[in-house]
């Protein structure tokens, strides 16, 4: 009789677990079946636009089950371009992947180093970032070395970073790591201008990237939003969506490449 009664609290337990991730419908619930079919490829969705051009954001919709700041962060800074992108890895085999397995995955600043990318202008893919080290904080540039893993996951965490971009040399992020409803959301903005030749492209805090990573039903959610304010100087003779586009297209299979190694 205690057998029959453990087991039966045993299941109503494992399912009540379950219940607890939402599935893909559930975030986005009145999606188009060709953005659905996309994010679930192996490139996933991307869309990149003007804000003036009547940019309609996924996550912002309605329907949408995301919580409010994950765009609004970025919205908020009434960015010209943006960038949005929604993509489902498979769970690795093996044990479910927790928010502790995303967390470290995400503290490997490192593992951004040596990531290609497609540059059109040289017609093959380079590494977009030559380095990328944590450091100490905005005034002290120090190179620090990423941590070990963690055992204990923290609520919120802000970290500093130098990355050494392909384009714009030495550029400085600050990460912010947030426990937000089902997952984890990674802020990234830059604390000093990118800069080309010495010439300010992109202001400081002129740009910002919100990844928001959540084990549901049928794998790993990550989604992505990012937005920018670029010189009219250069607006006008670079792509600026696909500048956007890339980086945050090497952010997002990082943080989905160091989520599988997790496992």
């Amino acid at each position: 009789m205690f057998k029959i009664i453990f087991l039966a609290v045993f299941c109503f337990c494992s399912v009540n677990i379950f219940s607890q991730a939402r599935s893909f419908n559930d975030i986005f619930p009145s999606v188009r079946n060709d953005v659905r079919t996309s994010a679930f490829s192996e490139n996933g969705y991307v869309r990149s636009s003007q804000k003036q051009s009547g940019f309609v954001i996924i996550g912002s919709e309605r329907a949408s089950r995301l919580d409010s700041q994950i765009v609004n962060i970025v919205l908020n800074t009434n960015p010209l371009y943006l960038v949005e992108s929604i993509k489902v890895i498979p769970a690795p085999s093996g044990s479910a992947v927790t928010l502790l397995d995303i967390y470290n995955a995400l503290s490997n600043v490192r593992d951004l180093r040596g990531r290609l990318y497609y540059s059109a202008t040289r017609t093959q893919e380079i590494p977009l970032f030559e380095e990328a080290t944590r450091i100490v904080s905005p005034r002290q540039t120090t190179a620090i070395p990423d941590p070990p893993p963690a055992r204990v996951l923290p609520h919120h965490e802000i970290v500093y970073i130098r990355l050494k971009d392909a384009n714009f040399g030495n550029t400085f992020y600050r990460g912010e790591i947030a426990l937000v409803q089902n997952g984890l959301r990674y802020t990234l903005s830059n604390f000093r201008s990118m800069s080309y030749l010495m010439v300010p492209v992109i202001r400081e805090e002129k740009f910002i990237a919100q990844l928001y990573i959540e084990p549901i039903r049928e794998g790993i959610l990550i989604y992505s939003i990012a937005g920018a304010d670029i010189s009219d100087f250069f607006a006008s003779r670079i792509h600026v969506d696909s500048a956007i586009s890339k980086r945050l297209e090497v952010i997002t299979s990082w943080a989905a490449d160091g989520i599988r190694r997790r496992r």
